[in-house]
């Protein structure tokens, strides 16, 4: 072979892995911990629930429960600030101690390390489907959840799921905003912060209504699951067409399929 034609071959090569190198999108994936990622069950289930607890106890002097409003969906902050309503304390002075009642919430959770894998297991099909993604250099993981940010790494390392999480670590979390959409918004903030370079397309997945709709107002593709209590035609009801719902995460070839691999 002609050195001409060695040359002409190299080049040929070059620009094909320069093409693919364009063609290789660079994805955001978020995810929900509660009904998406993990459950609460046995006699322990409630064992989270307890930080709420302590914190009213320790800020407002009342014994209280969360387990008294609605929670799914929801974030810590509104948790809170729901709860002690419900007790009689106006909103306005439950909000002003947000910090405060939180930062109580986090001092009961790290006294009780040890014990926060109790009651918690893993929903079918995510450990395989986290070690798939988190193999794919083009796919970035992070969280969107209503928990506080230490409780919610926290949660996830006592299960042995936090090591699939792209390091540095970035999300958005109940302690950041009240709000849920905003936390899509935050997630992806850092996200880019943390990892300069545009991102292609950005995907989060939940199982409650609240997740598909902060997921649709913040311009990313929602990934429904029903694996928490909501079931598919609850999800599909707040979609605005694009959602995708799935019965659960056990197909990962499935989902890795709607990122386009």
């Amino acid at each position: 072979m002609s050195q001409y034609a060695i040359m002409q071959g190299y080049g040929s090569k070059m620009r094909e892995m320069e093409q693919e190198k364009k063609e290789i999108k660079r994805i955001l994936v978020t995810f929900d911990i509660d009904g998406t990622l993990l459950q609460s069950d046995g006699s322990n289930s409630n064992h989270f629930h307890r930080a709420f607890s302590y914190a009213i106890l320790q800020v407002f002097g009342i014994h209280g429960t969360i387990d008294v409003i609605q929670l799914h969906g929801s974030t810590d902050r509104a948790i809170l600030v729901n709860t002690l309503v419900h007790y009689g304390i106006p909103s306005e002075a439950a909000t002003e101690k947000l910090p405060v009642l939180m930062s109580k919430m986090t001092e009961y959770v790290k006294a009780h390390a040890k014990d926060l894998g109790e009651g918690l297991e893993l929903l079918p099909g995510v450990e395989s489907l986290l070690q798939a993604l988190s193999s794919m250099d083009n796919v970035l993981i992070g969280l969107v959840t209503g928990n506080l940010e230490e409780t919610a790494w926290m949660k996830l390392d006592s299960l042995g799921i936090k090591k699939y999480f792209s390091v540095p670590r970035f999300g958005g979390f109940g302690s950041d905003h009240i709000d849920r959409g905003h936390l899509i918004k935050i997630a992806a903030e850092r996200a880019e912060k943390l990892y300069p370079g545009k991102f292609d397309s950005r995907v989060h997945v939940g199982d409650t209504p609240n997740d598909i709709i902060a997921a649709e107002s913040e311009g990313a593709m929602a990934i429904g699951v029903c694996t928490g209590v909501f079931g598919k035609e609850e999800l599909e009801q707040v979609s605005n067409g694009g959602a995708v719902i799935l019965q659960d995460l056990c197909d990962y070839k499935n989902f890795c399929s709607l990122l386009g691999f």
